[in-house]
């Protein structure tokens, strides 16, 4: 029996779902194929009916991964921006996040990761960094506007080093955590005193 478009799309969504929670919980790497297919309810066989290699669906449920994560942070923050905001690094800099990277942030759960893939995850990680970065400049540039210099350039760092700090927390208390638990909650509790005072 011959597929219909929805239907094909509607497996085709729920590849890119699960390859993009998987993903996040085990690294580009630790999961093949087959397993990708056969938790998504599917056969090896049809994994090439939808995606040309594993690099394409990586670089795809990334960059949906990302829109989805921008697209929902920039509705919150149209909405209620100060607390919208506040709301998303209490979350991020969460154990709760912290425990469960495969319904977290794809920056956290796959950065180090991406560094080693190929240059189609890499331009999505490129595209989904924008997306955050714009969202934050555009937040610090009415919330917390920059005294010093007062330009978008310095609007645009600031952004950029904040991200970059709570992503590297999360990396961090996550590298540690069931050694260290103790050290990985200090990490996340630093960064949460240092944006949430």
């Amino acid at each position: 029996m011959r597929l219909t478009q929805e239907q094909a799309a509607e497996n085709r969504r729920k590849i890119l779902e699960t390859a993009g929670r998987l993903f996040r919980e085990r690294g580009f790497d630790g999961v093949g194929v087959a397993d990708l297919m056969k938790a998504a309810g599917f056969t090896h066989g049809g994994f090439y009916n939808h995606f040309p290699s594993k690099q394409a669906l990586a670089a795809e449920a990334c960059s949906g991964a990302f829109e989805r994560s921008a697209s929902k942070l920039a509705c919150e923050l149209e909405q209620a921006p100060a607390r919208a905001w506040r709301d998303f690094l209490e979350h991020y800099l969460s154990p709760e996040h912290r425990d469960d990277p495969g319904q977290g942030c794809t920056l956290a759960a796959l950065a180090a990761d991406a560094g080693r893939q190929g240059k189609e995850v890499q331009e999505s990680f490129s595209e989904g960094l924008e997306k955050v970065f714009a969202l934050a400049q555009e937040h610090l540039s009415t919330a917390a506007p920059d005294k010093r210099k007062g330009t978008e350039a310095s609007t645009r760092e600031r952004a950029i080093q904040m991200m970059s700090e709570v992503v590297g927390a999360v990396v961090l208390a996550r590298a540690v955590a069931e050694a260290d638990p103790e050290l990985s909650d200090e990490i996340l509790e630093a960064s949460r005193r240092k944006f949430l005072k």
